[in-house]
């Protein structure tokens, strides 16, 4: 397989329309999407019960120091660790999104919609049942062992579910495909609730707290685990963006330019669960990002070449990811407001969107 092949390939599926502004000034826009991750993130360590200047944290961001000491210890010890899995969440969780959307030629296929996330949360369940097993004295021993353990229960579920949605992908319709998704999540969320019926009432409140989604409650002994899946699960998402390419025009087709499609469809079926899995490990079901970040990232960028598109995807779920946290924990006198509350009131004007516009979803046509 050749440069020149995939870069013919791409070429195909290329638009006729004509080049609007976004087309010329995509270098200016991932400019300005990292300034506006930069910003936000400023804001996120800025903004909270203590607000505390915006100077003072750049300041401490390069080294510095803060004006009063406790600042100091309020951006390390709480928002730090909060902003960085913010970003690290959101990236993950937007190019999973992009790779399964592509791979299974559906507009609306991400980690929550096909299921992979509540299998994640089925296997983080089986986990702390386990837990309630051996005793938790045990676990607390073995720390850096139990977080393993989570994220292998997560990888274990996801990948399960994974699997069972590849397998049946090539021989059901797109709107098929959903259902089945959706169902296989609802059936592990099922799995979920008798596991945790087996352990103690302390722990099945913990996972309840643990399954509302949240970037706040990753420390920085998780990062260890956390932080090297995360990587690897990106490297791989942009290594595979020109095989992501070639399969838009079909399998056949990509088959005639020399990829090899099973072995590229493997690496991004396994790459979507390496992020999607350690991400919900730590973070709980974290909603609607892997699926609206693809849509934002191609209307923002006006193409479907994944070169261009993955390296915004991530950079759009970056700052999804920080800008939702920054609204849950602003200083608001009351705090009802969640993660995925907040996903929700962004994500579902998006999904509908994508439904209306897309003419076999609004028919139910296969």
């Amino acid at each position: 397989m050749t440069s020149a092949a995939l870069d013919a390939a791409h070429q195909a599926t290329a638009s006729h329309a004509p080049r609007d502004w976004r087309t010329s000034l995509r270098p200016v826009i991932f400019v300005a999407l990292a300034a506006a991750v930069f910003g936000v993130f400023v804001l996120e360590l800025a903004i909270g019960a203590v607000n505390i200047p915006v100077g003072d944290v750049i300041a401490f961001l390069f080294g510095g120091t803060t004006e009063v000491p406790a600042w100091a210890t309020i951006l390390r010890e709480l928002r730090l660790p909060r902003a960085f899995t913010a970003v690290m969440g959101g990236a993950a969780l937007g190019a999973a999104g992009l790779q399964l959307q592509t791979l299974f030629r559906n507009p609306l296929a991400g980690p929550w919609a096909l299921g992979i996330t509540a299998g994640a949360q089925f296997g983080v369940a089986l986990v702390v049942a386990t837990g309630s097993v051996v005793g938790s004295n045990l676990l607390a021993d073995l720390a850096f062992v139990s977080d393993l353990g989570i994220v292998v229960g997560a990888f274990l579920g996801a990948g399960a579910v994974t699997a069972a949605i590849a397998a049946v992908s090539r021989r059901v319709s797109t709107i098929t495909l959903l259902v089945l998704g959706l169902m296989l999540g609802f059936f592990a969320q099922g799995m979920v609730s008798v596991v945790l019926h087996f352990t103690t009432e302390t722990q099945g409140r913990v996972f309840a707290s643990w399954n509302d989604g949240s970037f706040a409650g990753v420390q920085w002994t998780d990062f260890p685990v956390l932080v090297p899946f995360v990587v690897i699960g990106l490297v791989a998402a942009l290594a595979t963006v020109k095989p992501l390419n070639a399969l838009l025009l079909g399998e056949r087709y990509a088959a005639t330019l020399g990829v090899p499609v099973e072995r590229a469809r493997m690496i991004a079926l396994v790459g979507s669960v390496v992020l999607a899995a350690p991400v919900t490990a730590y973070c709980g079901p974290v909603l609607f990002i892997g699926l609206i970040v693809p849509h934002l990232a191609r209307g923002i960028m006006n193409t479907s070449d994944h070169r261009v598109l993955m390296p915004a995807a991530i950079l759009m779920g970056a700052l999804l990811g920080l800008s939702a946290d920054l609204v849950v924990h602003l200083p608001w006198e009351r705090h009802f407001l969640h993660l995925n509350a907040v996903n929700a009131l962004i994500g579902a004007p998006v999904v509908i969107a994508v439904v209306l516009r897309n003419r076999q979803m609004r028919t139910l046509a296969v």
